[in-house]
């Protein structure tokens, strides 16, 4: 029995060793294929983009903090030119006092030149030359572009975050951003608020202003709206909304490619006096080119108080060009949405930053 025994497990292993030999070779063509397998390639590819750009960033992102009425506050902030000028969100510089920005290793007390709570975005100054990150094209992004954020986390080291592009939204939770947001699929943590969003370049595209989900993603301040406000500053040494003063509604069919519709225009505005009229659809504000009501919305948020702007409509079949000189927005009651230079408003959570 016990040799019956024997002869029973030699049997099956020398199967056993045959099988093994025709699964390795069976298995050849699939361990030829792994290795030549992009993947692992294209991650370590990743992985240098992401380290080269944060490289190429890291000494023009600061630390930021503050007071405000509800005590110590922290964020981050980036450097926009040599002279010291900081963007950051609003929520760490717009209303805060005791500014401190950390650069080098030293502190040094921040001036605040604009904080908007219409855009989210705030610009402090330090007395330093510095190095600067350059404004890149947020609107060659598209749903699942690579993108890089950088800031401060939980006051912790500077740390760079990647993700992509979810979407471009212009309302949240049934309410109206000023602006048209970069949705970033970007995790985001106490003391991020004014991040820098970067593309492959290490080009800014946007601001990290407010989050999503508990900190899972962000809405992002497209860079041309944060740089819409800088350069009112610059010659107007203030934030100058543009208004033209027309009530503008849906179409159910476009005309030339466009629903917006005038509905109104108010008497003795801008629009009125450069012959705006009823019944006019809108074709392009400024650079915007108009396809719907957010579109309208969208290119407001452009408008700067006496700053020529071109429009172009369609009326009765033919297309017109108009120049129009907005004005500075009049103190009346909320108009109903969209009107061509209203505010605009956000509900989007703030960034954590304490």
């Amino acid at each position: 029995m016990s040799s019956r025994r024997r002869l029973i497990f030699r049997r099956p292993a020398r199967s056993l060793i045959a099988a093994v030999a025709g699964v390795a070779v069976g298995c050849a063509p699939l361990l030829r294929a792994a290795e030549s397998d992009p993947a692992p390639i294209a991650f370590e590819k990743l992985q240098q983009t992401v380290q080269a750009v944060f490289e190429k960033s890291r000494t023009a992102i600061v630390r930021i903090e503050a007071i405000d009425q509800h005590g110590h506050l922290s964020g981050t902030g980036f450097f926009i030119c040599p002279s010291g000028t900081i963007f950051t969100s609003y929520t760490v510089g717009g209303e805060s006092r005791d500014i401190f920005v950390t650069f080098e290793g030293q502190r040094y007390p921040a001036q605040r030149l604009v904080g908007d709570p219409r855009s989210g975005v705030a610009i402090l100054k330090i007395d330093a030359e510095t190095p600067f990150l350059t404004p890149g094209n947020s609107r060659q992004l598209t749903v699942g572009s690579p993108i890089i954020a950088i800031g401060y986390p939980m006051e912790l080291a500077l740390t760079p975050a990647f993700g992509t592009v979810g979407g471009f939204d212009l309302k949240y939770q049934g309410r109206y951003f000023a602006t048209t947001h970069i949705r970033a699929n970007v995790p985001v943590q106490r003391g991020e608020g004014g991040a820098p969003l970067l593309n492959g370049k290490g080009e800014v595209v946007g601001i990290l202003i407010s989050r999503l989900d508990s900190g899972s993603a962000s809405f992002v301040l497209p860079i041309e709206a944060a740089e819409k406000v800088r350069k009112d500053f610059v010659r107007f040494h203030a934030v100058r909304p543009g208004w033209i003063g027309v009530h503008v509604k849906d179409l159910e069919e476009p005309v030339s490619g466009s629903t917006a519709l005038v509905e109104d225009v108010i008497v003795d505005a801008p629009a009125e006096k450069v012959g705006l009229q009823r019944g006019d659809v809108l074709l392009q504000v400024g650079e915007h080119r108009i396809t719907s009501l957010e579109d309208v919305l969208d290119a407001s948020f452009f408008l700067s108080a006496e700053d020529d702007t071109q429009l172009r409509v369609v009326r009765e079949g033919s297309e017109r060009e108009l120049t129009v000189t907005p004005i500075d927005h009049p103190n009346l009651m909320r108009p109903r949405l969209p009107v061509l230079g209203s505010t605009g408003e956000t509900s989007a959570p703030a960034l954590p930053n304490r």
